[in-house]
Formats: structure tokens, sequence, C-alpha cells
């Protein structure tokens, strides 16, 4: 019974343990996956988790490396119509000036019509002299051709009785040719007495001062009660036409560039007011002192326009294509004037150039650019040949 008992206990025994060691297995091996599971996704994690670390820290260095390139301002020029412009300054005067003085003898002057800024015509009297003497002289004459001409009347007439007596035999034919040569002589004397006439009237007429040409009087040297003579000078100034022009001072070079009808704009000093003109001479001659030379530049008249006044010009010698540049776009050292342009990476190109006129436009570039360049318009001075740089390109206005 006890070894039954025993038996079948240890029988039991044997049947309970085959039964739950395959399920310690299972549950080992579920455990082992789940274990692996957790570490493959906990991996996994962690390689996101770095992956977007190291991507972070790549846009960092990337941001970094960015801010550490300059950004500059850019522009495509092309290439403007420019005019070629010299400038040049000097003072106004009359174009032509006309000194107004006395042509006859002169004498005690006693009107004066006129005034400085007064258009006058061409013969009207300016200023007239006392001609009381020759007055009385031009009558004394005009009676003498009165008598000559009444003694030539008489000798005509003594010639014509003559004449009709002479076939009646009772006048010979030699007091035919003296009576002649006495109408000869009589019409001689009306002829000497009338020019004598004509001659102190022109005398007298000369007394007036008279304007020689239409014009401006510009000034006024006599007021009645002077006593002026053909050496007392200059008495009026005129320009002739009212016509104006500027004595414009050049440059030798400037002065080899300037040609005649060149049109120019002048600019009195004070005044905002320009007026145009055009070279109407150019000096032939250099002053060997100071290496200019004088463009006459004719002016209509306005009362803005002042004879002696300083004024300044412009005067226009052509057109031509060029690039411009603001002055902040060109740089310069000791192997001249250049500019900085971009390649296509973006890197810094040092370019020479030739500059030309300066406007208020710009500085023209004459050589060493096309205008389809990408030219660097700010920041050049802080640039370096090679250099990678961002460019924002300027849009044209």
């Amino acid at each position: 019974m006890n070894y039954e008992a025993g038996m079948f206990g240890r029988q039991e025994r044997l049947e309970y343990t085959g039964d739950e060691a395959p399920k310690s297995r299972r549950w080992l091996w579920i455990t082992l996956a789940v274990v692996a599971v957790i570490a493959i996704a906990a991996f996994f994690m962690m390689g996101k988790q770095d992956g977007a670390a190291g991507k972070q820290a790549a846009a960092k260095n990337a941001s970094k490396a960015n801010s550490q390139i300059p950004t500059v301002t850019v522009a495509i020029p092309g290439r403007q119509s420019i005019q070629e412009v010299i400038s040049g300054t000097g003072s106004l005067a009359a174009k032509r000036e006309m000194p107004v003085g006395v042509a006859g003898e002169g004498g005690l002057v006693t009107r004066v019509f006129v005034e400085p800024g007064v258009w006058v015509n061409k013969g009207q009297v300016l200023a007239t002299v006392d001609r009381s003497v020759q007055v009385q002289t031009a009558e004394s004459l005009g009676a003498s051709v009165r008598v000559a001409e009444a003694d030539a009347r008489l000798a005509q007439a003594n010639l014509e009785r003559a004449q009709k007596l002479v076939s009646g035999g009772f006048i010979s034919k030699a007091d035919i040719d003296q009576k002649t040569a006495t109408r000869d002589q009589a019409n001689a004397r009306v002829r000497v007495a009338r020019a004598q006439l004509a001659e102190t009237q022109a005398r007298n007429g000369r007394l007036d001062i008279r304007a020689p040409e239409a014009g401006l009087v510009l000034t006024r040297q006599v007021e009645p009660g002077q006593i002026v003579s053909a050496g007392s000078g200059v008495l009026f100034r005129m320009a002739m036409g009212g016509q104006m022009e500027l004595r414009a001072q050049l440059a030798e070079a400037d002065l080899q560039r300037t040609r005649v009808g060149s049109t120019a704009q002048v600019t009195p000093t004070g005044s905002t007011q320009v007026f145009s003109g055009s070279v109407w001479q150019v000096s032939p001659v250099i002053d060997p002192n100071t290496r200019q030379g004088i463009a006459r530049i004719q002016l209509s008249y306005n009362p803005a326009l002042r004879p002696g006044g300083f004024a300044s010009a412009q005067i226009i010698t052509g057109s031509n294509s060029a690039v411009i540049l603001p002055q902040s776009a060109i740089q310069s050292d000791a192997q001249g004037n250049y500019v900085y342009t971009l390649d296509g990476k973006d890197q810094a190109i040092r370019t020479p150039v030739t500059t030309g006129e300066v406007t208020d436009a710009g500085v023209s570039i004459t050589q060493g650019l096309s205008g389809s360049e990408r030219v660097v318009m700010t920041a050049g001075a802080f640039l370096n040949p090679g250099q990678k740089v961002i460019p924002q390109l300027l849009k044209k206005q």
C-alpha cells in the first residue's frame, strides 16, 4: 500500500514535472522576444534621435557658415546714353560792345535822353551839345548860298540877252564868251556856298550824340552841363542788339573738344535760372600762364544777364553710350580704379575700369565693363578677390 502510494505519488510528481517544463521554456522565449523587441525599438529610437541631432547640428553649422559669408548689393548696370559735358566758369559781357563818344567838335552838353538799361534804335539821339554858335554860322552860310544863287541867275540872264544880240552884230563873239564865263563862275560860287552850308550842317548834326546801332544802353558817363570833346573818351556803352555772352575759361584739353555751335547751359552766380546758348567762338590761343583758353557762349538778352557778372556753364560737346555706376561701386588703389564683379559661383572678381565723366546720374565707365556683369554696388571696400558672397540683386527703379 505504501509502496503503491509511493509509486503512484512518484508517478504523479513525474507527470507534473513533465507538464511544467515546456511552459517555462515558452515563457522564457516570450520574455526574450519582448526584451529583443524593446531593445530593437530602443535602438531605432536612439538612431532617430541621433539623426535629428545630427541634422540639427548640420543645420547649425550651415547657418553659422552662411552667417560668415557677407551679403552684398549687386546690379546689372547695362549701358546708357550720356552727354559729354564740359564745365567752365567765366564773366558775362556784351557780345558786341559799342563805345559811344563825341564825333564832332564837342561843347557844352545840354540834354541827355537815355539811362542805362534802355533800348534805343539806330541813329537815336542819346545826348545833345550846345550849338548856338554853329547855328549862326549855318545861317550865314545859308545867306551866302542865296547871294550866290542870285548872282548866278543874273549872269544867266545877261548871257541870254547877249546871245539874242549877236545876230544883229551888236555884241561880239568875245563878249558872249565873257558872259558865259561869268555865268559859269556864278554857278560855281553857288555850289561852293552850298557845300560850305552842307558841311556846317553836318558838323552841327554831329553835335548830337547818336546810337550807332540798335541795342541796349549799358553805361552812361555824361551829364548835362558837362564840357565834352573828341578827347573826352567814352560817354555811353551799348550792347549791339542786346546780345550777351559768357566768356568761359576752359582747360587746354577741354578747349580742344569744344566746337563752334555746341549748345550750352549758363547759370549766373546767385541765381537758379538757367539760360540756353551756343558757342560762337573758341579762342585760337592758350594763356601760357594759366594753360586756359576762352570759349565765348552767345546768349539772348535777359535782365538777369548783367555784364561783369560771374556765371558757370555746362557745354554739351556730344553723346555716347557708356556704363553708369554710383561712386560707391568704384574702388581705387595704387593700381588704379576697379570694381568687383561676381562670377557664376558668386565669387568676387577684381575688374579694372577706366572712368569718364562724372554727372548727377553717376560715374561713366569708358573701359573695363560691357554692362552685362553683376557689379557689386556697396561693400566693395570690404571684399577680397575670390571671396564668396551672397548677392542681393538691386532692382532698377
